[in-house]
């Protein structure tokens, strides 16, 4: 079975699940007892596959963990209770003081925050415009472990340069670091462009229902953990490839605790299921969105990988399957940001993202608010800025939405 959905839709149950089921069951012990102490003793030594404590294994986790390796096409993934602890705890087990992190400028607000929490701590972070590799480049210090991008920027949609910062990563041994969040790994793989580590908000496209919150760190065996001077003695044995996400699981989930649930590992993993049927209705009426709004009098400006007139317009076209299901736009000086937001019927005015239902969000006053102008305008964001998660309602209504809402 080749095709990416006919992969995931059966991948438990080929893996081998108790009394038939077609899908994992939810296991909530977060105890796993055995017969044999010896037997004990090798699954805590890593010496035999095996369940220990709740908080770093499970075995609805871990299905959920196989799930998202087969559809990023890598070689072992740990789930976590959020995107965001991925992020910090992966963070936290590959970098120490007096380390140096190049990261997009055009990052998520809460993924800013996080890289500035790091810098006090003594991590320091160089923020520069990933859409360009050489802006990469002139960033990196001997100092230098990590690079850090978004596939997709987050509200702006800026198309980072994958390809040529995972060139130039490959070239001078730095972990290349691909937050895939806004893309899915439906749209695209980052194996593409030699990833070296992938980060996923399985909240978001890959869950799909907004019920569940979950995050994901997947291992693609591109960088040489052999030569990284920062993995732990513990665990320098077995296979290289591995030392980088044993660490990350050891140093970071088991250490700090930021588990998923087996509840929301479930619903997750159903939610996956659909993930190729639900992008494709979301990127098609995202597009059909993007152009309805550039060519109306009431909008200044369109932000859309999929628009001819974008920056990144043929590396989004190269790069990805669909131009994504996120676009943002500035309203016309003349439209009011409160009434139109408050006018919205279908459209609901919430955060989040992936979500079935179409959902919207004033920028500079909520998500990025507290930034503070200053960063904001360095990222292009003003104040009449919306951003807009594309759902899968049927799109003739969410433009008839949008136009009663202008009044």
């Amino acid at each position: 079975m080749k095709g990416f959905t006919t992969q995931i839709v059966h991948n438990d149950r080929l893996a081998g699940i108790e009394h038939g089921s077609v899908h994992k069951p939810i296991h909530t012990s977060v105890a796993f007892g055995y017969e044999d102490t010896r037997e004990l003793a090798a699954v805590f030594q890593g010496k035999k596959p095996g369940f220990t404590y709740g908080r770093q294994i499970n075995p609805t986790v871990e299905a959920l963990e196989n799930k998202i390796s087969v559809m990023e096409n890598g070689l072992r993934t740990v789930c976590f209770g959020t995107g965001m602890a991925a992020i910090g705890t992966a963070f936290f087990a590959l970098l120490r003081h007096g380390d140096h992190v190049v990261s997009s400028a055009f990052l998520f607000g809460n993924t800013n925050s996080l890289f500035n929490s790091f810098a006090v701590q003594g991590v320091d972070v160089s923020f520069v415009d990933a859409t360009s590799v050489e802006a990469v480049a002139a960033a990196v210090t001997p100092k230098t472990r990590l690079v850090f991008v978004e596939t997709i920027a987050n509200p702006r949609t800026q198309v980072t340069a994958l390809k040529e910062i995972g060139e130039y990563c490959a070239q001078h041994g730095l972990i290349y670091v691909v937050d895939n969040t806004m893309t899915s790994p439906y749209l695209f793989q980052p194996a593409k462009v030699q990833a070296s580590l992938v980060v996923n908000s399985l909240t978001k496209y890959i869950g799909g229902h907004g019920n569940a919150l979950g995050g994901a760190i997947t291992e693609m065996g591109h960088f040489d953990w052999g030569s990284y001077a920062h993995i732990y003695e513990d665990y320098r044995s077995g296979n290289p490839q591995m030392w980088g996400i044993t660490q990350i699981k050891k140093k970071g989930l088991r250490d700090f605790g930021a588990s998923l649930a087996a509840e929301a590992a479930h619903h997750i993993s159903v939610g996956a299921e659909t993930l190729a049927l639900r992008m494709e209705r979301q990127c098609t009426n995202a597009q059909t969105l993007a152009e309805y709004l550039y060519a109306h009098d009431q909008v200044r400006e369109v932000f859309y990988p999929g628009l001819p007139h974008h920056p990144q317009y043929q590396r989004s076209t190269e790069l990805f399957k669909h131009a994504g299901a996120i676009l943002s736009f500035e309203l016309a000086p003349s439209v009011d940001l409160w009434d139109f937001m408050d006018r919205l019927q279908v459209i609901i005015r919430s955060t989040n993202l992936g979500d079935n239902r179409t959902l919207a969000i004033p920028v500079a006053h909520t998500i990025y608010y507290e930034m503070g102008p200053e960063r904001r305008a360095s990222m292009g964001i003003e104040d009449s800025l919306i951003r807009v998660s594309v759902g899968i309602e049927d799109c003739g209504d969410l433009i008839d939405d949008i136009n009663q809402a202008f009044g």
